[in-house]
């Protein structure tokens, strides 16, 4: 089975998958396609365990809603009436909002805009930069592209839409390649859809507790309750986010049967109450009473559109963690439990109140007074408990989000925690916790209610769908070749929509709107600065970098004394000499006998296949023992701990030397500025690892969940393999490499300082000199310099002035910047150097200008 179908085409993800969800048993022995029943009943048993997770992964949040959506809709803005045309109108919004939005557009349409399996807002714009050229990524290559996982076939085109779609796709590709103005909108479009997913992780675990919690006011009295709920509330939340560290992995078996319990005990509630109160409340499904409704309560039913809007807080979930379930497994959970579940509870709700219309209080008309006396204290402990599980979803999910912002370079690089070895996806960023706890303990006690809770989560939700709604419309045209006239009538049927909502929600600006605006734009800011930041470093590293005549100019010993050992020099180039280079090479009296420079850049797909990740090639002669190796990552893809990229790198190396010009797994690819013949080496050679355990053997190896601690470096031997038909000068280059690994590794890094130039504009240099600078101090570092150990450490200083940019301009294709160490007072024309020992990382640092 494909996807498409429900199923996996690749059953190399299914037993990664299942194993990460605990289902080793039902996949231990995935058949290969000659056993066709025993595939179809362990496909089927995968869809439905796998949709059987779902529901306490994805649905956690949707499932909750009914806590709030009654009570937020009738807070202020209308009236519950006798003649019951408000509730019975609200209903009938409340369910062609959950058919037309969840279920039309997200199960039916969206989910299968899948990125090789992963969904969200960065999915559907790393897709878009697949197929046309909008990215901003500025380390990108053609190679990039021959990767299997970037070449994306058109699953949902069938051979009517090419005739007519692929002129579209190709007129729309243009357009977006042509203008950058439009290419800007695009990504700034997808930073404001992350940013407010954000804000929903802080938003919606307040109004999904303190909901769940406002039980208590019940069995109270109203001046009492108030100082029960919001300590009770905050406890929660806190006790919440400080578990975080431990990760989901240890409870997580819980979450599907306390979702379940909940919507069982909802949809029985409803069921009840229907019977009960008003069998004939199923009329109200009818749009002939929204048309009362608007009839009847004219503005004030427009603005009560932003309670409406809660019943679907949650449904970006379903394609947000597409990538840890299956389309088919999603679309079961929802067309088959929480559907009709949640609109059995929202009936059983307006049955009760259509015989119940003396509200003494205004929260007579929320979720619990529905509730029989007898059962109110066993439903609040699972509402409790369900709110939490809920939560706990969106949380990992800003973490998740988070974490591929800043493998695409649009988020500062933060720790990054693996909970779990076994459950894929399981992340914990301490930072971010502590910054969300803060912030929804602040929404929590500054509102103390859920209706400015609901206006501000109202609106950030409805953002983030009109951002997928307008992604989508793209995607239908570039990735499906779909007509453009399909593409407008998605984007005006749902687009129309869902601004009806939002401007409901955006009127309550200052009734609680105004918060996710707020937090997105205080993220907006933050992500734009450092990705224009990153942006612009990388394009001065572009043009001063050293040319390759000046090193061939050098000779084979670079001019200085060659010494054992491996120096791996970091660079974000992935063509050229970085003129940090030229730095060491003239104030350095030694160097590496062996040379690789390194550059570790993600790429806009979800997962890199392990024999897929390594680009290598050779600069110079082969008597330079210059190499450059490009270790590629997708922005889901967990990064090797340093020991382990140490040893992948070398046997990746060694494959290249001893393959030659091609790899194994692809042929050699052209650089596009130099004389650089660049080859994807996978599995390869294997090299034989002598110490304390003889039995190790050292190759590349596939990307671990769990990041490897800091352990003691054990000293080892590499053994050549035999091979007769090694020549001996390629039995001699690995000789010597093997020698160089033995001798030791070490790591070189260049810390770069950004000023932005003269005459620049205020926002600019703001932006440059203290937002970025800012960021870049307190980011973290290289994730695989963590555990490098400061034995054999050395930092050397470089600065570049504003005086010498244009001379470095004009001399760097013919000469290495010239260095004057003595001259400390004023600013020397070209360069001030000096290197001193330092028991910190071997680093190089530097400061430039950007315009």
């Amino acid at each position: 089975m494909d996807i498409d179908g429900g199923g996996f085409s690749n059953p190399v993800k299914v037993t990664s998958l299942l194993c990460s969800h605990g289902f080793l048993g039902s996949l231990a022995l995935w058949p290969h396609r000659g056993g066709a029943l025993l595939s179809q009943r362990n496909s089927w048993r995968t869809v439905l365990s796998l949709a059987y997770q779902s529901l306490g992964v994805v649905y956690g949040d949707l499932s909750t809603s009914p806590l709030y959506v009654y009570k937020s809709t009738f807070a202020e803005d209308i009236q519950h009436s006798e003649t019951n045309e408000e509730i019975y109108g609200v209903l009938s919004f409340v369910f062609w909002t959950l058919t037309l939005v969840p279920l039309l557009k997200y199960v039916f349409i969206v989910l299968r805009a899948d990125d090789d399996g992963e969904g969200g807002t960065f999915a559907l714009y790393s897709l878009l930069c697949r197929h046309a050229r909008v990215g901003f990524l500025p380390n990108g290559q053609l190679a990039d592209e021959e990767i299997s996982a970037y070449k994306k076939t058109d699953r949902c085109g069938g051979a009517g839409s090419l005739s007519g779609g692929v002129g579209a796709a190709s007129r729309v590709r243009v357009m977006l390649e042509r203008h950058r103005v439009l290419q800007k909108m695009l990504l700034i479009l997808a930073l404001i859809g992350t940013c407010m997913v954000i804000g929903d992780g802080v938003l919606t675990p307040a109004i999904s507790v303190f909901s769940a919690v406002s039980g208590l006011e019940l069995s109270m009295a109203r001046e009492h309750h108030k100082y029960v709920e919001v300590p009770i509330v905050c406890l929660i939340l806190i006790g919440l986010f400080a578990l975080q560290h431990y990760g989901t992995h240890r409870v997580g078996f819980l979450f599907a049967p306390v979702v379940i319990i909940w919507l069982l005990c909802i949809s029985a509630i409803g069921v009840y109450n229907i019977f009960y109160w008003n069998p004939h409340v199923y009329r109200a499904l009818s749009p002939y009473y929204m048309y009362k409704f608007v009839k009847k309560t004219q503005r004030g039913g427009w603005m009560s559109l932003g309670g409406i809007l809660l019943c679907i807080t949650g449904s970006e979930a379903m394609y947000a963690d597409l990538g840890h379930f299956s389309q088919l497994s999603i679309k079961i959970a929802f067309t088959s439990v929480v559907y009709p579940s949640l609109i059995l509870a929202y009936m059983g709700q307006a049955a009760y109140l259509s015989k119940h219309h003396v509200i003494e209080n205004e929260y007579r008309i929320g979720f619990y007074v529905s509730v029989p006396e007898q059962i109110r204290w066993p439903v609040l402990c699972i509402a409790i408990l369900a709110a939490v599980v809920g939560s706990q979803a969106i949380i990992t999910g800003t973490f998740s989000i988070i974490k591929q912002c800043s493998a695409l370079g649009c988020f500062p690089r933060v720790k990054i925690v693996h909970t779990s070895s076994k459950f894929h996806g399981q992340i914990y960023i301490p930072e971010i916790n502590w910054i969300l706890m803060i912030l929804c303990l602040a929404v929590t006690i500054g509102f103390r209610d859920t209706k400015h809770m609901g206006n501000a989560a109202g609106l950030a939700v409805i953002t983030v769908m009109l951002v997928t709604t307008c992604l989508m419309s793209l995607v239908i045209v570039l990735c499906w070749h779909k007509s453009i006239f399909l593409a407008v009538c998605f984007i005006l049927f749902f687009g129309t929509i869902e601004a009806l909502y939002f401007s409901a929600s955006l009127i309550k600006f200052m009734e609680g709107a105004w918060v996710p605006i707020a937090f997105s734009c205080i993220f907006m800011i933050i992500m734009y600065v450092w990705h224009y930041g990153t942006l612009k470093k990388y394009e001065f590293d572009v043009q001063n970098k050293v040319s390759i005549e000046w090193l061939l100019g050098l000779g084979p010993s670079l001019g200085i004394v060659r010494v054992r050992g491996i120096g791996l020099i970091h660079t974000e180039l992935v063509s050229g000499i970085p003129s940090i280079f030229s730095h060491f090479i003239t104030n350095l009296p030694a160097f590496h006998q062996v040379l690789i420079f390194l550059c570790i850049k993600s790429i806009p797909v979800p997962h890199v296949h392990p024999e897929e990740r390594f680009l290598v090639g050779r600069i110079g002669p082969k008597e330079y023992r210059l190499y450059r190796c490009i270790v590629r990552y997708g922005y889901r893809d967990v990064h090797k701990d340093d020991l382990e990229l140490e040893r992948d790198i070398v046997c990746s190396i060694a494959e290249f030397i001893r393959s030659g010009t091609s790899g194994p797994n692809g042929a050699a690819v052209e650089s596009e500025k130099d004389d650089e013949r660049m080859t994807v080496v996978g599995a390869g050679i294997r090299l034989c690892e002598v110490g304390d355990n003889p039995g190790e053997v050292a190759g590349p190896s596939s990307s671990t969940e769990i990041q490897s601690p800091i352990r003691a470096r054990k000293k080892v031997r590499f053994v050549l393999p035999t091979s007769p038909r090694m020549n001996a000068s390629t039995r001699e280059e690995l000789q010597e490499l093997m020698e160089a690994r033995e001798a030791g590794m070490a790591f070189i890094l260049g810390h770069s300082y950004v000023r932005a130039k003269s005459g620049s504009g205020f926002v600019r240099r703001f932006a440059i000199n203290y937002g970025y600078d800012f960021l870049r101090r307190n980011s973290r570092g290289p994730a695989y310099a963590v555990n490098i150990p400061y034995a054999s450490t050395l930092e050397v200083g470089m600065i570049y002035y504003r005086e010498m940019i244009a001379a470095i301009q004009k001399n760097s294709s013919s000469s290495p910047p010239i260095v004057n160490p003595d001259n400390h007072g004023t600013p020397p024309r070209f360069a001030s150097a000096g290197y001193t020992l330092w028991r910190a990382p071997l680093s190089g640092a530097r400061h430039f200008v950007v315009g």
